[in-house]
């Protein structure tokens, strides 16, 4: 039976956490649902982007989206949204292999559904030349389809750049250690933007492999046999920040235990069965200073002082005239 906080020994309010971790199906969901915000917004903006009428620029808009996303769903689901920071998050240990295959089909089913409600917006507009067109201004590519015609080779290296920077700060910031993890989603979003500056501008580089398949399947089928490749350098990327997340939480777990302090030692662990650390961003600590103390510490009294020195006194009090 729960304790009344009005009951005496009963902890405070602010010290009951629910630990319960969200079931599978409401984190599947909650990735789908993100991932199409995430989707719409960030080629729907540049679809329609008229310099006059939209002020803010696409880049900018996904990463508010992006931050809005992480902030709304990420108690649920950590805030993923992209298949390459499902990845980085499974190598680095944080999410069960089996687990980030479910993510990444729920972020493809939510990229495809924001897809097609664009593709369904698209064809309300006569004065289009068609919706293949209008995608095939916001999908990624390299060589002809890319604005400065850029090669393979670079698009490959901005995009494995990329992802692995974008990875990087997801797993730092949403570290349990990190004491600013509430800033989770504005850092990863600020990043987004930022990094989709560079890339929209070398070849609509989206460092995220579902918005790469959504823009690419209503696209023109150059744009679908380019799609590989933002797949593979983006995941290339995730796969370099897991590793070297992992490798920096083995390393502190080391240089805890070698200390001898066993607290570092827990704190820092983060090996493979770390795997809790899912839902890391919708996991602060709200440190507000009143947290009770457990009722089951025992509650130390004072021992009793010498008796002798009161006998002394008592001695000398009767001895003065």
């Amino acid at each position: 039976m729960p304790v009344s906080a009005s009951e005496p020994g009963g902890p405070h309010p602010s010290a009951v956490r629910d630990d319960r971790q969200p079931g599978l199906i409401a984190r599947l969901s909650a990735e789908a649902l993100g991932t199409l915000f995430v989707v719409v917004v960030g080629l729907g903006v540049a679809m329609f982007a008229i310099p006059q009428y939209n002020p803010i620029p696409a880049s900018l808009a996904a990463g508010l989206a992006l931050t809005a996303a992480m902030l709304a769903f990420g108690y649920l689901s950590g805030g993923h949204f992209n298949p390459a920071v499902t990845v980085g998050n499974a190598i680095a240990g944080r999410i069960r292999p089996v687990e980030a295959a479910a993510y990444i089909g729920a972020q493809l089913v939510g990229a495809l559904l924001g897809a097609l409600a664009l593709f369904g917006v698209l064809r309300t507009v006569p004065k289009l030349n068609g919706t293949q067109a209008a995608f095939d201004t916001v999908a990624a590519g390299f060589d002809a389809r890319s604005v400065i015609q850029a090669p393979l080779a670079g698009v490959l290296l901005v995009e494995v750049v990329g992802a692995a920077l974008l990875v990087a700060v997801y797993l730092g910031t949403t570290a349990g250690r990190n004491p600013a993890r509430a800033a989770a989603p504005f850092a990863v979003g600020l990043s987004m933007a930022v990094l989709l500056q560079l890339g929209q501008s070398v070849g609509n580089a989206p460092f995220n492999p579902a918005r790469a398949t959504a823009a690419a399947l209503f696209s023109s089928p150059d744009a679908l046999g380019q799609l590989w490749l933002f797949w593979v350098a983006p995941l290339v990327g995730a796969a370099v920040a897991g590793l070297v997340f992992r490798g920096f939480a083995h390393t502190s777990v080391r240089a805890g235990s070698e200390s001898g302090d066993p607290a570092a030692e827990s704190a820092d662990a983060g090996g493979p069965d770390d795997i809790d650390d899912i839902d890391d961003l919708g996991d602060v600590d709200h440190l507000d200073g009143d947290t009770a103390a457990p009722a089951s510490a025992p509650t130390k009294e004072p021992a009793p002082g010498p008796a002798r020195s009161d006998e002394a006194r008592d001695f000398f009090d009767k001895r003065t005239p």
